[in-house]
């Protein structure tokens, strides 16, 4: 096990050349955000918007639009229902679904939909909600991706791994992973009080951050979203997601010097000062 350096930050994030325009630091679409579970789509996009990717999209259901574009006018919105939704996922560098998706027969069919268009050009981030939609139908789980990225909490993964919590062991999770995508490149960013990250390589990492202000609603949209707008920016790789995982809690242990309770988007508001720190 290799615990993260706050040297990973450092290696991720690039200054921006002068010449260079919002299509260089990735195109992200996140799905979810169903009529009860707006925040979360809202909060998912926004880290993905304030670690810098350079287009976000959301696709997400009709009632949500006035408050996503109260809050980020910047984030472009698509009805989840519209037959442009296929085509839209195609064009993505980098796809995050699951945040307040919820569990209806409708969420499936997006989910289903979803695996039958994603690319092997593509990195396919799976959180919430889609990861309880594959732990009750595993055909539901998208085999194209070029990178899969599972960001569940421990019981979510419990779910879909079968292993309950207290037998979350290293080698019982790697095995579950590669069981689950068998021959794919894939990662398991696995949520608790110290974050673990495992590879389809059978490599693990240990994050030494976080603290207990950051059990919050929405902490784990916020991360799924903030490793969508690392991957879209710096690539689809191991390093990106380590980097992204380490600032999320750096920002959230920050925020916790002066605040008793971490909020989700006070991480993403203090991204882009946060990151500009590590430019060289």
């Amino acid at each position: 096990m290799t615990e993260i350096k706050q040297s990973i930050i450092t290696k991720v994030i690039a200054k921006r050349k002068s010449n260079t325009h919002k299509g260089n630091y990735g195109r992200i679409l996140l799905i979810g955000g169903s009529e009860n579970y707006g925040g979360a789509i809202i909060m998912a996009a926004e880290g993905a918007l304030k670690s810098g990717a350079g287009l976000v999209s959301v696709a997400c259901h009709s009632i949500n639009l006035n408050a996503l574009h109260a809050r980020d006018p910047e984030v472009m919105y698509v009805d989840w229902r519209s037959s442009d939704l296929p085509q839209l996922i195609k064009n993505m560098d980098v796809i995050v679904c699951g945040p307040g998706l919820g569990a209806t027969p409708f969420a499936q069919k997006l989910l289903l939909q979803l695996g039958q268009v994603v690319t092997n050009q593509q990195t396919l981030i799976l959180d919430a909600s889609a990861l309880d939609l594959i732990s009750q139908n595993r055909s539901l789980a998208p085999q194209n991706a070029k990178l899969v990225i599972l960001t569940p909490h421990q019981m979510e993964w419990q779910r879909l791994s079968q292993i309950r919590i207290p037998y979350q062991t290293d080698a019982a999770n790697l095995t579950a992973l590669n069981k689950l995508f068998p021959g794919q490149n894939a990662i398991l960013v696995l949520k608790s009080n110290h974050t673990k990250v495992y590879t389809s390589n059978k490599d693990v990492f240990v994050n030494p951050l976080g603290n207990p202000g950051m059990a919050c609603g929405g902490m784990g949209d916020t991360l799924a979203g903030i490793i969508g707008g690392f991957t879209a920016q710096f690539g689809g790789n191991i390093d990106s997601v380590l980097a992204a995982v380490y600032l999320h809690s750096l920002a959230g242990d920050l925020i916790a010097k002066d605040e008793y309770v971490v909020q989700p988007t006070k991480i993403s508001a203090l991204l882009p000062k946060l990151m500009l720190k590590f430019v060289d």
